[in-house]
């Protein structure tokens, strides 16, 4: 197959480019994994009983690929993406694999393809392995057969003309997840429900779900981003704050390294330029009730969701039982927190600042 040309980079939207080559790799309870092998990119024949069809048996990661200046290719923290893919699978009992492995054969993949990583500033290779059941064997019981597959996408930045805070619609009529139920995996029968909730708040204005859980209204998560608050405590300090990591959430990437450099930040590991000497850092609950009173004190300071697609996308109100919490902004659409996290987290993927998060694919 003769390779396909690389599309202008001003033309790209989100996942609907892909490269020349993907991998796979197949299982059977039988014979456990099968040698990996790199092939054009094509279609997967499946069985119409394939139980990934029928009984969601599917799950992915999100991950990137980018050129830096000098011509390096790195990937950021993958080995957290092979962690959760693993715990995903646990949760489906699909089967284990070796996580270093796979990161060696999706290196293969993107050297392979290289060409297809964007030299423009803001641009890189979306990566997507997933792993899904294909024995073709109607009813719900462990798979017998399954595939791991990766696929790769180039994609420019997501906001190529600055930032533009979105409004989030307060969610109460649906829900993301539930105790004991699957939201801190990422299966793919998390996102298709989502799709009704989140045209219901496009029909009202909103850009996005801020998904919000039981009677006493708790943040859990933006649309399909981790989340964080920013309020002033009564005594001026200025308290970043996530939802913890109870079940519900989703254990992100970016959200776990906006953590690590905000407490790298306050212990004095490495200072963030712009950041206030002293936050406080926290994985705790927080309500409506919360955001409605600091905001009616003056005390909020900004609200942004976090991802591997937009790295920081900021809030600028929350529709909620009738009205608007209108949430602070800065003039470039950023708040004062959010913006060196930011800074410092694409300067680290984009090789402008040196750090072991960045996984080497191609010198």
């Amino acid at each position: 197959m003769s390779p396909k040309e690389l599309p202008p980079s001003k033309n790209l939207v989100f996942g609907r480019t892909f490269s020349d080559h993907m991998l796979r790799i197949r299982w059977t309870e039988a014979t456990g994994w099968q040698a990996p092998s790199i092939e054009p990119f094509a279609t997967i024949n499946l069985s119409p009983g394939a139980t990934v069809l029928h009984y969601a048996q599917s799950l992915f990661e999100g991950m990137k690929a980018y050129r830096h200046d000098d011509g390096t290719v790195t990937m950021f923290r993958p080995d957290m993406n092979m962690k959760r893919m693993n715990t995903s699978a646990q949760r489906l009992a699909l089967p284990a694999f070796d996580g270093n492995a796979l990161l060696e054969c999706i290196k293969e993949l993107i050297s392979l393809d290289r060409q297809w990583i964007p030299k423009e500033p803001g641009h890189s290779l979306y990566i997507r392995p997933t792993l899904i059941g294909t024995n073709g064997t109607l009813g719900v019981a462990p798979p017998s057969e399954a595939l791991l597959f990766v696929i790769t996408s180039p994609v420019g930045p997501y906001y190529p003309r600055g930032f533009k805070p979105v409004p989030l619609h307060g969610t109460t009529e649906y829900i993301r997840a539930a105790p004991g139920g699957t939201g801190a995996y990422k299966l793919a029968a998390n996102y298709a429900p989502g799709v009704v909730a989140q045209k219901s708040a496009a029909k009202q204005g909103y850009a996005q779900n801020l998904w919000l859980h039981g009677p006493e209204h708790w943040l859990t998560e933006v649309g399909t981003m981790n989340l964080f608050a920013v309020i002033k405590d009564k005594d001026g300090i200025t308290e970043l704050i996530t939802p913890p990591l109870d079940g519900m959430i989703l254990p992100g990437v970016t959200r776990d390294s906006v953590l690590a450099l905000a407490r790298n930040h306050v212990s004095g590991v490495k200072r963030l330029g712009g950041l206030p000497d002293v936050i406080k850092v926290s994985e705790r609950p927080i309500n409506m009730g919360e955001i409605i009173q600091s905001s009616k004190e003056g005390r909020l300071i900004e609200l942004f969701g976090t991802g591997t697609a937009a790295v920081v996308t900021p809030v600028e109100k929350i529709g909620y039982n009738g009205g608007d919490v209108i949430i602070p902004t800065g003039n470039d659409g950023m708040g004062p927190i959010s913006k060196p996290l930011w800074t410092e987290l694409v300067g680290i993927q984009t090789g402008a600042i040196q750090s072991d998060w960045n996984y080497v694919v191609a010198q």
